[in-house]
């Protein structure tokens, strides 16, 4: 079928997009959305990671390609384009 779900249509539209997933362990990914799998873990590339604690404050790290599974995803939004 060529129509697609307005789930899907959305997920789409974010295809190239700079999306900022935090994780329950206290971790933050930047980076460029590519996809999904068939468990919506997200896949990210050029990434970076961030650590939310106090006492590990030593920046960001890059990762590059990065798959975030589904679980540990606790917040999950696009950034703005400058």
């Amino acid at each position: 079928s060529t129509s697609s779900s307005p789930a899907i249509t959305a997920v789409r539209a974010l295809l190239g997009q700079t999306l900022r997933v935090a994780t329950n362990d206290n971790r933050v990914f930047v980076g460029t959305f590519v996809g999904t799998d068939q468990l919506l873990n997200l896949l990210l590339v050029n990434t970076e990671e961030f650590l939310l604690e106090p006492r590990f404050n030593s920046g960001s790290r890059y990762v590059g390609q990065v798959l975030i599974p589904w679980r540990v995803v606790k917040q999950v939004g696009a950034l703005k384009e400058r």
